[in-house]
């Protein structure tokens, strides 16, 4: 075993879910400290994803890992890779080096909060001091609560309660400098964790959308407040074109502060309309409250929080799932949803809603299937935001959307993608269909379709049910649970 370096103890900042180096108070601690620092992330035995939530963000994460590699060079320092238990590799580390100190960012999913609870414990028999920070949400969930001391399960007041109490953490700018350990410290090999994919690479137009990494992060932020924070509120739902602030991904892996966001868009000058503001930050203050719905409820990916969707008759139906999956529904917005998220790793929002109150309330196909898939293919799966999300849709969660509220899916295209641009970019084989068909390629005249090369059952499928019949179906459905 090499010889601890005994000039000063060192410290351990470990990553997880804050792969940043602006605005991260761990990391802030151990440059405050002074010393050498020890930069790690830790890959757990038997996770195959080293910490993604699905597929797609193991693709985001390698290349996340490697930018944050070359930032912490960058500052004379370097990124540690290691596999074990974090028990065993922060203990060894800590052998090696003569360590003393650890400090690490808070996780909020329930197995995290548990892990690192026990963690502590254990640890501090071989560190004088482990200690864990805020930053990965504007608030601490088990503090934000009714007058009653409950946890808020409507939006709007929780809304109000964390705008009206929130002090956001200051901006802290990123280390310049990082003091590195001069023991030789080994590293496992990015590539040996095999987290991109290979044959095939399905993965592979991604980068026509995303850069992943932190300066990449604060560069998107920057662009969004110059460009589409301004008219926010009235664009947000038209999936065509750059009209979101597209952080999503950023947000999930930590390449940037919700803080710093925060201030950001607080900061703005008064030529931006207040509405497009609060709108957007609206939608940032969702994720708290949806990992403050994960907070008290550990089971939200798993069960209904309205228990009377337990009875609900959903369709065990294998083959419409696929037809899902594959974006062959027959209902173009739908079909360039899905699609968007083969491509992409990602979906807008209004689409995210649209295809999942499809297969939710046109299919009866059970949300948890639509919850695994998008976790598994989104590049911003969140644990929170995407379980909360879907039972929203469903009707069955916190503050959900009404059971009535069923999406005509024709109708939301013409309302959003009114001259079909998202459905061309996305649905080719429709392009030259004239934009009073192309969102319902299965009421044009047959001249129509041949003038544009379409055939349907061959090259667009039929619609695989009809809109009008799914939508009574689920309202007797729902009206026998007692939703009336």
């Amino acid at each position: 075993m090499p010889k601890p370096d005994i000039t000063s103890p060192a410290s351990i900042v470990w990553f997880r879910r804050d792969l940043r180096l602006a605005d991260n108070l761990a990391l802030d601690a151990a440059c405050r400290r002074g010393g050498p620092v020890i930069c790690i992330f830790i890959r757990e035995p038997g996770d195959a994803l080293s910490g993604a939530n699905g597929a797609a963000q193991a693709w985001w994460l390698h290349h996340s890992l490697e930018r944050l590699d070359q930032a912490l060079r960058a500052c004379g320092n370097r990124l540690i890779l290691r596999t074990g238990s974090p028990e065993e590799v922060l203990s060894r580390i800590a052998d090696e080096t003569g360590a003393d100190c650890l400090f690490w960012n808070r996780r909020y999913d329930p197995d995290g909060i548990r892990a690192d609870t026990d963690l502590k414990s254990k640890l501090r028999e071989h560190f004088a001091r482990v200690e864990s920070f805020a930053g990965f949400l504007l608030h601490e969930p088990q503090r934000l609560l009714t007058k009653d001391g409950r946890p808020y399960q409507v939006y709007t007041p929780f809304w109000r309660a964390l705008e009206g109490s929130l002090i956001p953490l200051d901006p802290i700018p990123a280390p310049t400098a990082i003091q590195a350990v001069n023991t030789p410290m080994h590293s496992d090999s990015l590539d040996d964790w095999a987290l991109l994919p290979t044959k095939p690479d399905w993965a592979s137009r991604f980068s026509e959308v995303w850069t992943p990494g932190e300066a990449a992060a604060q560069s998107t932020l920057a662009e969004f407040l110059d460009g589409a924070i301004n008219g926010y509120k009235a664009r947000r739902d038209v999936p065509a074109g750059r009209t979101t602030s597209l952080l999503s991904p950023h947000l999930a892996f930590g390449e940037i502060s919700p803080h710093r966001i925060w201030h950001m868009v607080r900061a703005l000058p008064d030529t931006i309309p207040i509405d497009d503001t609060t709108h957007f930050l609206k939608e940032l203050v969702w994720r708290d409250f949806s990992w403050h719905l994960l907070f008290h409820r550990p089971d939200l990916a798993t069960t209904n929080l309205n228990a009377k969707f337990d009875a609900f008759p959903w369709q065990d139906n294998e083959m419409l799932l696929a037809q899902w999956h594959r974006g062959l529904t027959g209902y173009p917005i739908v079909d360039a949803g899905m699609r968007q998220l083969w491509r992409h790793g990602w979906m807008h929002n209004r689409v995210r809603m649209v295809v999942a109150s499809f297969l939710i309330k046109d299919l009866l196909i059970d949300w948890r299937h639509g919850e695994r898939w998008f976790r598994d293919t989104l590049v911003d799966a969140d644990q929170a935001s995407n379980a909360a999300s879907w039972q929203w849709v469903a009707g069955c969660g916190a503050d959900a959307a009404p059971y009535f509220r069923i999406f005509n899916p024709a109708k939301q295209g013409e309302t959003f993608d009114p001259d079909g641009a998202y459905i061309r970019a996305f649905c080719p084989e429709l392009a030259k269909l004239p934009d009073h068909y192309i969102h319902r390629p299965h009421e044009a005249p047959s001249e129509i379709l041949r003038s544009a090369g379409i055939t349907l059952g061959k090259t667009y499928p039929h619609p695989m049910i009809a809109h009008d019949f799914a939508r009574k179906r689920a309202l007797e459905i729902f009206q026998s649970l007692g939703n009336s």
